[in-house]
């Protein structure tokens, strides 16, 4: 059974509540569970720019989309118990590293209690539900040997964003522990996941601080891409490589939800990372023209150089694989932006999303 095959047949006339439908990574889920079926209610806050891809792909016409804050408890538990959600996809987050020097108690704060807030919400509900929590592959203790980091692996965080993450994952064991205890599964019947992936690349996604969409920027305006850390290795891997993982993970929890109720990583294979400079030189090449320059600035706040991520839980027990390399993931994304406008966005993405199903 191919990935079109099972997605449909987990998710067709399934209710989904889809947190952070408005961002990046929430909009390409949204579309990929609308193409599968699912009937999705979405919760987020406004997309934050009028070329926002959600907007591009009509995303209001695709869910009954609610925008509020992950951190108003009462709104959201309620939105969740009137739903009746037979799955959670959490993806809302504060999701840049920069931003989190700049607003480190608010990056706590929606990255932490707007966690325990969706679990809440869980919690009173009375019927069987698998929860999938998106975290981040900076959410171990890194100190950058090039050792890829495993599930089981020390949790950490230096700067503000890779801490709240990680104290994500504390809150989501803590609530498995106490309130969904896989031991006990037929009592509560809810199934607790957490999925850590990072750097995902793919069209769309107009962040500011994240390497592809500062590329385009550049690119669109004839003005030089500014590097920051040119020799930081990062797990770079297109944007449905992750999110083919969290719906499979989906499956698998409906499948057997004791044994999936787990923390899993999805990445690229550990030969295919790339430094910054080498993603830089890629998409110039894909573009067709471009130029960039390195900055020289001892000031900036810490990120890390060098980051891996170990997927042999997610190849072994889920039959997950990487279908691209970071080349290919790349181009993918360049030509999404060549290529994607308001007029044919929704059909563009939905036919990257069903070009890669056949993969």
């Amino acid at each position: 059974m191919n990935y079109q095959q099972l997605f449909e047949a987990t998710y067709k006339g399934k209710k989904v509540l889809l947190t952070g439908h408005t961002g990046f990574k929430g909009s390409w889920m949204l579309l990929w569970l609308y193409t599968a079926g699912a009937i999705v209610k979405g919760y987020a806050l406004t997309p934050d720019s009028e070329n926002s891809l959600y907007n591009m792909i009509g995303g209001d016409n695709l869910c009954d989309s609610v925008i509020d804050d992950i951190r108003n408890k009462e709104k959201l538990v309620s939105v969740i118990d009137e739903f009746q959600p037979d799955f959670i996809f959490h993806f809302a987050a504060q999701p840049l590293v920069r931003r989190s020097y700049e607003e480190p108690a608010y990056t706590f704060d929606v990255n932490i209690m707007g966690t325990a807030n969706v679990l809440e919400g869980v919690r009173k509900l009375s019927k069987p539900c698998a929860v999938i929590i998106i975290t981040t592959d900076k959410v171990y203790e890194n100190n950058e040997t090039g050792v890829a980091y495993c599930e089981e692996d020390r949790l950490g965080g230096y700067d503000p964003y890779s801490a709240s993450k990680a104290g994500a994952e504390i809150v989501i064991n803590s609530y498995r522990n106490s309130f969904f205890n896989p031991s006990k599964y037929e009592q509560h019947q809810k199934s607790i996941a957490s999925v850590r992936a990072g750097n995902v690349i793919g069209g769309g996604d107009r962040a500011k601080d994240r390497i592809i969409p500062d590329i385009i920027r550049a690119f669109t305006n004839n003005e030089t891409v500014v590097v920051r850390n040119p020799v930081s290795v990062r797990p770079w891997q297109h944007v449905l490589e992750p999110l083919s993982g969290y719906l499979l993970m989906g499956a698998k929890m409906v499948m057997d939800p004791a044994r999936f109720s787990t923390a899993i990583n999805f990445g690229p294979y550990p030969s295919d990372a790339l430094t910054v400079e080498e993603v830089v030189k890629l998409a110039i090449s894909e573009w067709g023209n471009g130029s960039y320059d390195v900055l020289k600035n001892s000031d900036q706040p810490h990120e890390a150089g060098l980051l891996r991520l170990d997927i042999t839980k997610a190849e072994k027990e889920l039959d997950w694989h990487p279908k691209m390399d970071a080349q290919q993931a790349i181009r993918q994304t360049i030509q999404w932006y060549k290529n994607a406008t308001a007029e044919n966005a929704f059909e563009f993405t939905k036919q990257q999303i069903s070009q890669y199903q056949q993969l």
